[in-house]
């Protein structure tokens, strides 16, 4: 079919998009023993908001590396999924229905989760369809799923009989706005201004010890005063009493090399629970366990006249109690580093409750070396891997006190207290729903089911057993698991990457994946940092980005940062694409009349053509070997650099203005060369951008090549592969000098201002040897591109105005 004067994507695309699915052209295919495998571990996206370009940005990375390889000849298998259980859905429908759990029951709670999750979830797949993802959708899962829930549910159990779960009454980590307890990795530190207040605490000689803490609600919960063991200072308290002031309870005053001599007076508190160091503090010293602060974030009895009170009021009513007793000493403003909930921003709390921990603690060695087993695109993120694992300080506590999640397949029995476990064929179950299928032990047929659900890390860190279908499609699996990549953000390697990694270890003893590229974030342009589904941000949603630029010029935004790196979101730059998208449409407009396909001899054998012919097919050679190295070492970015510099300058700006004369010069011999080496440039510069403007690149490729091709769609057509015949370092060499003349005559025409295809009367090039031959050969396509009516060649090197030397000893004088 001939080209449209403009090609127009709005209508193109989405037509685009539905012949590949119409097509099957993204289908893995479980049966094929002939191509090798290439399997990707997606990301499935939190349902807890609207997608965002930020989303665009990291999801299209995958895809550039998925329809690379597809082209390369493997079997790609790219699915799709939706982590859609837990704290984030449960959020999201609280923010969209208006109502929370308690207000309308668990049952009436859970049926609201699954409906706004599909909602969210066509949403998510209407954008990933319409940015151009090369998904198969035909292996889309959700974690909510039967087969998710089973799968998770097996892993928990599969835990337990091995010991490497365990439930335990201890101090959890605990959000009061989410009311659940969460995981150390779930927390995130944030920069607030706060107050330092100085008390007094009576000694029993009547003396007092100045402490400084900025939690002064957390008195009535003081069971010690820890200083360091070699501070002067407190060597002769060490063993003494001290009363906590107002409250009145006489604590022991203890020494540890934890306690900073720098920080405030060097003599602190230790309240169960202000922070990690207390809950270690009381591990350590087997110290009491006094409760100040409930679950819901308010003051307990133990407070006395506060209990009730919100932390921040009882603060503020416990400083001025202590300042009317003489025992707030003085106060000063301090900026200061608190851990809060990452979903809400929330300071956490530290509360004692029974709860299912995966042990982790106790194998950071076996951890570090499986993630040393996995190549990190950028490298340097196996670091931030590492750090992870060595500053663990927490087992992996499993249980969450919501109602949308995966259950713990347990009871407990009301008489003996024993676990009951689920069997392997009962899952999954509800134990809310179904009692145990036999008595326990000890002849018990009364239980308590276990109501928390599972952190949704528990089953997400299992995307690879989900989408390869472990327990439904063994024969899936195998051929898919390890799995080539996985594709995730730096954020959460600490999460996601971790617990997979542990998962897959606990199970298998195997790593997960082989290869990790980590994306970076899509920046905000206002500079206020990373957008989120919950905070918003961005220039406008994605959808409307693309409807107003197109998939494709979206995609060369995102294709621009590589692996590792942070974005701006630049609608600057996607307009830039967009141009790019018309260029290329120019360009194979011009050409149409003269691609040749199948491709000819070139005429004379390879030394025929004109030097022009030899050296962009020369250049093209090695832009193949170039952009395939970079795409093999996960380095899509520079790849399409190389690739643009290569179609603006070489093939657009030089060679096609080199070649116009012979093009136009029909049925002759140079003209057949030229149509050789733009037919051969033009296919390989389609393909070479394909993973990158699927679309565009498609419609050309359907319009010029598809029928001499055979492939059905340019991203099932093979991958270009180097040419030794064209290979050639010198053809190279004399095209530089070929570009370099011109530059030199564009340079003239633009300083007296003349246009570029204003004609000059002479052009005189003085060269000697071989490479004044080359020039007698060039002299048709210099014509062409620099207009000039007359090329002389001489042997002297001129002098005077408007000459300049170039590489190869040839000088330039431009003659008005």
């Amino acid at each position: 079919m001939a080209l449209s004067k403009r090609y127009d994507p709005k209508t193109a695309e989405p037509r685009l998009q539905a012949f590949w699915q119409d097509n099957g052209i993204f289908h893995f295919d479980v049966d094929d023993e002939s191509r090798p495998v290439y399997s990707i571990d997606t990301p499935p996206p939190t349902v807890s908001g609207h997608l965002h370009l930020g989303h665009v940005y990291s999801y299209s990375h995958a895809d550039f590396v998925a329809r690379f390889w597809r082209m390369r000849g493997y079997n790609v298998f790219y699915p799709m999924g939706y982590d859609d259980n837990g704290l984030p859905t449960e959020r999201l429908v609280e923010k969209w229905e208006g109502v929370r759990a308690a207000d309308v029951g668990r049952e009436a709670f859970i049926r609201r989760c699954l409906a706004v999750s599909e909602r969210a979830e066509g949403d998510y797949r209407e954008l990933w369809q319409r940015l151009g993802l090369s998904i198969d959708w035909r292996y889309s899962y959700r974690t909510i799923d039967d087969l998710s829930r089973r799968t998770s549910q097996l892993s928990f159990l599969d835990l337990y009989r091995k010991g490497l779960v365990y439930r335990q009454e201890a101090p959890a980590i605990w959000c009061p706005e989410c009311q659940t307890s969460i995981a150390q990795a779930e927390l995130a530190d944030l920069e607030r201004e706060s107050v330092f207040y100085t008390l007094a605490f009576a000694l029993t000689d009547g003396g007092a010890l100045e402490i400084a803490t900025t939690r002064p609600e957390l008195l009535p919960a003081c069971v010690a005063v820890f200083v360091h063991p070699d501070d002067a200072r407190f060597t002769a308290l060490i063993g003494q009493q001290a009363q906590v002031p107002h409250f009145g309870q006489w604590v022991p005053i203890l020494p540890d090399p934890a306690a900073d001599p720098e920080k405030g007076t060097g003599a602190v508190m230790c309240c169960t629970f202000g922070d990690v160091t207390d809950v270690a503090w009381w591990y350590t010293h087997h110290l009491p366990l006094r409760v100040a602060i409930d679950r819901a974030g308010r003051m307990t009895d133990l407070a006395g006249e506060f209990a009730g009170l919100t932390l921040r009021e009882a603060r503020k009513q416990i400083v001025a109690a202590l300042e009317a007793t003489g025992q707030l000493l003085a106060q000063r403003p301090i900026h200061q580093s608190v851990r809060v909930h990452e979903r809400c921003d929330t300071p956490v709390e530290y509360v004692v409750a029974s709860q299912w921990f995966v042990r982790v603690l106790d194998f950071k060695e076996k951890l570090l070396d499986a993630g040393s087993q996995v190549a990190w695109y950028p490298s340097h993120m196996e670091t931030r891997y590492r750090e992870w694992v060595e500053n663990l300080n927490w087992d992996w506590c499993l249980s969450r006190q919501r109602y949308f999640g995966v259950t713990f397949p347990v009871w407990y029995c009301d008489v003996c207290g024993a676990v009951i476990t689920a069997e392997d064929d009962e899952l999954p179950i509800d134990p809310t729903e179904h009692t145990p299928s036999h008595p326990c032990a000890c002849g018990s047929t009364s239980f308590t089911p276990e109501r928390d659900v599972m952190d949704t890390w528990a089953t997400s860190s299992l995307t690879p057993q989900i989408v390869g279908q472990w327990l439904a499609n063994p024969r899936l699996y195998a051929k898919v698991f390890p799995f080539s990549l996985r594709p995730q953000a730096h954020e959460i390697i600490r999460t996601w990457a971790f617990y997979t990694i542990a998962k897959s270890q606990y199970h298998f003893d195997a790593v997960p994946w082989r290869n990790a590229g980590i994306s970076g974030w899509g920046l905000a342009p206002e500079g206020t940092g990373k957008i989120s589904k919950s905070k918003g941000g961005g220039p406008m949603p994605p959808l409307e980005m693309i409807e107003t630029y197109s998939a494709d010029a979206v995609r060369y935004w995102a294709s621009s940062t590589g692996f590792g790196k942070d974005a701006i979101i630049s609608e600057e730059k996607i307009q830039t694409g967009e141009k790019l998208v018309t260029k290329l449409w120019n360009v194979a407009r011009f050409s149409e009349r003269f691609i040749d396909p199948p491709l000819s001899p070139l005429p004379g054998g390879i030394e025929g053509g004109t030097p022009a012919d030899r050296w962009i097919l020369a250049r093209t050679q090695r832009l193949i070997a170039r952009v395939t190295a970079l795409f093999e070492a996960y380095d899509y970015a520079a790849a399409k650099s190389e690739i643009e510099i290569f179609f603006w300058r070489d093939l657009a700006d030089n060679y096609l203005e080199m070649a116009k004369l012979r093009l136009y010069n029909e049925n002759t011999t140079v003209s057949a060369g030229a149509r050789f080496a733009l037919t051969h440039v033009l296919l390989t510069v389609l393909k070479l951008l394909a993973p990158f403007l699927p679309h565009v690149t498609e419609e050309l490729y359907q319009a010029l090549f598809a029928a001499q091709e055979g492939a059905v769609s340019i991203h099932r057509a093979r991958w270009p592969e180097v040419d030794a015949r064209f290979v050639d370092d010198a053809a190279e060499a004399f095209g530089e000098t070929l570009v370099e003349i011109t530059t030199q005559a564009r340079r003239y025409k633009s300083e007296h201002g003349l246009s570029l295809g204003a004609e000059i009367p002479l052009l005189t090039l003085a060269a000697e040897g071989e490479t004044r031959v080359l020039l007698d050969s060039a002299i048709p396509d210099l014509i062409s591109i620099t207009r000039a009516r007359q090329i002389e060649i001489v042997d002297a090197a001129p002098s005077g105005l408007n000459a300049g030397a170039l590489p190869g000893a040839v000088w330039v004088t431009v003659q008005e």
